[in-house]
Formats: structure tokens, sequence, C-alpha cells
């Protein structure tokens, strides 16, 4: 059974339905190449799933743990490459811990973002840089 549904809109647009909970949302193609830029690419859902699967996965530990995680944050920087066109690097800088940890705690969290199975399911070719800044 399908995970997700894609519809092609023209203009270089796609909306994409997860079905099991009817949420959706627009891809546009960036201005870069031929897009409108008026929504998140689909390079960008890529690195957005990477960075959102990593919190997913500390969220995991988090609770195992009894560590509070809640509202951290993260950039995420893209950058692409030419011949072919593709993404070479995902950076993620994640930031805006609650609290102090110890360093037991830190080492919890990361191994955690690290077993990301998005991250495990990109090409081995695409480098990607995480920083915790804890303090």
């Amino acid at each position: 059974m399908a995970t997700l549904h894609t519809r092609y809109l023209g203009e270089l647009r796609t909306e994409v339905t997860h079905l099991a909970s009817g949420a959706s949302f627009i891809t546009d193609a960036p201005l870069d190449n031929q897009g409108k830029g008026e929504s998140i690419s689909p390079t960008d859902t890529l690195c957005a799933a990477f960075t959102s699967c990593m919190f997913t996965l500390m969220g995991i530990a988090a609770r195992t743990h009894g560590i509070d995680i809640d509202g951290i944050r993260a950039d995420t920087t893209k950058h692409m490459g030419t011949e072919p066109r593709r993404v070479v690097r995902i950076e993620v800088r994640i930031f805006g811990f609650p609290k102090v940890y110890t360093e037991k705690e830190k080492i919890i969290l990361e191994r955690a973002a690290r077993t990301c199975p998005v991250a495990m399911s990109v090409h081995p070719d695409i480098k990607l840089e995480v920083s915790f800044e804890f303090d």
C-alpha cells in the first residue's frame, strides 16, 4: 500500500499527500532551476526529512531517558552540485537546548540523532555535517 500520493499541478509544482493522515504540502522548483521558488523544493524536503528524522530519534531517546529537549531548533543548509545537479552536502546546526546536560545525556542525544534512517538512506557521497550547540 502506498504511503504518499503525489499530484503534478503544472508549472513545476506538486502536491504531496500523506495517505494515513491526509496532511499535505506543496513543492515548487527553485528559482535557480526554472521554478517560481514559492514553496519548499523537492531537494529542500530531503534536507528537512534529515533534520526532522534526527529530531524524532532524539525525541525517542529523550523520552526513554527522561531528558527534556522540547523547543530545540535547527538551521539546515543545503549545498547543491552540478553535473549532475544534486545535493552534495547538508549542514545541520542543532541548538536551543532547554537546559545544561550531563556528558552522558549529550552522548545519548548525539548517538540517537546519528542513527536517523534518513541519514542511513541517502547516497554515501552526500556529506552530512551535524553540529550540536549544547551550551
